[in-house]
């Protein structure tokens, strides 16, 4: 039986990282499904969906990654969860702009979770506003919600943490 493994990756960003990973998992028999990478503040952080040919071919894997802390990259692998009783239905790409000040993130997404629905991506910004110049905050992702949660609702939700914020959404095609 197939199993698929969550990979976590951080380090010091430096050219490699990423060809040096992938080698394992695909010298391990390995096969890479889908992953996101960012460098931040001289980071480099990742994560990796990876299907293997069964559970054995799992472990041996999560063994042969072991070597890369040797190097400074450290990866932490979890086994895929059961996503049978996901009950979110639909998924909307969100951005958000306003003013920014500390507790924005937090704010956003407590409101978020309240509303019923699930942070599935999120990329946030400080941006410099176009004739002001002033930072804004600028949040774009991926909110997937249940049938019981209103596109709207959610929209009013966001809006009505401060009367600075904008709220664009579109449906995932």
């Amino acid at each position: 039986m197939a199993s698929s493994l969550v990979l976590t990756v951080c380090a010091h960003d430096r050219p490699g990282i990423m060809s040096r990973i992938s080698g394992l998992v695909t010298e391990g028999g390995g096969n890479w499904l889908e992953s996101r990478m960012a460098r931040l503040g001289g980071q480099f952080a990742g994560i990796v969906r990876v299907a293997c040919e069964d559970e054995a071919a799992a472990e041996a894997l999560q063994e042969s990654l072991k070597v890369l802390s040797e190097e400074g990259i450290e990866v932490y692998c979890h086994d895929e969860g059961d996503l049978s009783d996901y009950p979110y239905t639909r998924c909307l790409r969100v951005d958000i702009y306003g003013n920014d000040r500390p507790g924005i993130v937090s704010q956003l997404a407590k409101t978020i979770s309240q509303a019923g629905a699930n942070i599935e991506e999120l990329n946030t910004s400080i941006e410099s506003a176009a004739m002001a110049g002033h930072p804004i905050f600028h949040a774009s992702g991926t909110v997937c919600l249940p049938d019981s949660t209103d596109d709207e609702d959610l929209v009013a939700a966001i809006e009505g943490l401060s009367d600075d914020l904008n709220v664009e959404i579109g449906s995932l095609a």
